[in-house]
């Protein structure tokens, strides 16, 4: 089996065994502590730029299928495990992880200590990495690290984002069981005229606009860069922004277009708009709060967070490396909901417009599904 090295800006190297695809990648290395779920934190354009370390570890072994992508192919840099199972077991599996990264030209390195790794990077922060399987000179692939960009100052969502707009297919749906609220919200639903959602594309999971359709919405997929007109041309009942990647002190021209979209939602007495992650993020500083870089970042399935006006605490799916600055919110937005780990702001909305956002992911796959009520509840705002 071919040699892999993974090596961060700080000098320290990592050697392992090489699957998937061969070659050479830069990126963040950050870390995700979902036991499960690997084929849909792969497929999550929101880790576009990023090399993934899984802190389960043994990875794999219920292979990969058509049904769990969250996207049309993976977008990870890299992929870091402490074990590849050899043995693919699960009646849904069409094939091994293996295949599917060298399929799709993703580097991935097995048999390094990802405990190590984790504790590194939660104490010193997420780094600038190199994974390689084609260089094996320490010195130089440190040398290569550093010198690589990095997520700060980059405008990552434009290379994942769709170049024209669409209304999503729901041939593309999901089978999956929605919560009873969702469930209820889609019932009474079903005899009303479905309102349309615009959806702002930011590198957006699947999963996302399912559970739109699934609520009894239509939506409209359009790029993450569309103008307002052109967002308002769709005539939508209500806007969606939804997750992506990198750094969205980047996207200065989205977040001028959410500004002029709470304009006209202030104007028209309220076209809901409901954001996720980077949403969440861009929302916050067409408000003119400001957002910054993350230690660590939070990327896992079993995140605790309190909804600051019920005082119920939902576990969460997470995959962000920044946050909004909560001190920073005009006196109009509040704080909805708030991570307990760290306190950081995983939630604001505006005290008189319909418009509010989380930074989780409400919409899991894979991950708890304590939180798709927001979906029922942004389907009940367009009412």
């Amino acid at each position: 089996m071919d040699i892999a090295k993974l090596a961060l800006e700080d000098g320290t190297v990592y050697t392992g065994r090489a699957f998937g695809a061969r070659g050479e990648v830069d990126g963040e290395v950050v870390f995700n502590t979902s036991m499960t779920g690997y084929q849909e934190i792969l497929t999550d354009p929101s880790y576009h730029g990023q090399i993934v370390t899984m802190t389960y570890p043994l990875i794999g072994n219920y292979g990969v299928n058509d049904q769990d992508a969250e996207s049309g192919r993976p977008w990870v840099r890299g992929f870091v495990i402490r074990e590849l199972s050899r043995v693919v077991s699960n009646y849904r599996a069409g094939g091994s992880l293996d295949a599917y990264l060298a399929e799709h030209n993703v580097i991935g390195i097995e048999g390094i200590d990802t405990r190590a790794l984790v504790r590194l990077t939660r104490e010193q922060g997420a780094m600038k990495g190199i994974l390689s399987t084609t260089d094996q000179d320490d010195a130089r692939l440190v040398a290569k690290a550093k010198a690589s960009p990095g997520l700060v100052g980059r405008d990552l969502a434009r290379e994942v984002m769709p170049h024209t707009s669409s209304p999503w297919e729901p041939g593309l749906n999901a089978s999956f069981a929605l919560p009873t609220s969702v469930e209820e919200s889609a019932t009474r639903a079903g005899s009303e005229p479905k309102p349309h959602v615009v959806a702002l594309d930011f590198g957006m999971k699947w999963n996302i606009p399912r559970h739109l359709v699934d609520t009894g919405c239509r939506v409209t997929i359009v790029p993450g860069s569309a103008t307002a007109n052109e967002i308002l041309d769709h005539k939508p009942d209500g806007i969606f922004l939804s997750n992506g990647p990198g750094d969205p002190g980047a996207l200065a021209e989205a977040t001028a277009t959410l500004k002029t979209l709470i304009q006209s939602a202030a104007e028209s007495k309220g076209i809901p708009i409901f954001g996720i992650c980077l949403g969440h993020q861009l929302l916050g500083q067409a408000f003119g709060a400001s957002t910054f870089k993350l230690k660590f970042g939070h990327r896992g399935a079993n995140h605790p967070v309190r909804n600051e006006s019920t005082g119920k605490v939902e576990i969460t799916t997470q995959n962000h490396g920044f946050a909004v600055d909560p001190s920073t919110l005009p006196a109009d937005v509040v704080a909805s909901h708030v991570n307990l780990n760290d306190q950081t702001l995983e939630g604001l909305r505006h005290r008189q417009l319909p418009v509010f956002s989380v930074q989780y992911h409400p919409e899991s796959s894979a991950g708890p599904h304590d939180s798709q009520y927001l979906f029922a509840q942004f389907r009940e705002m367009m009412r």
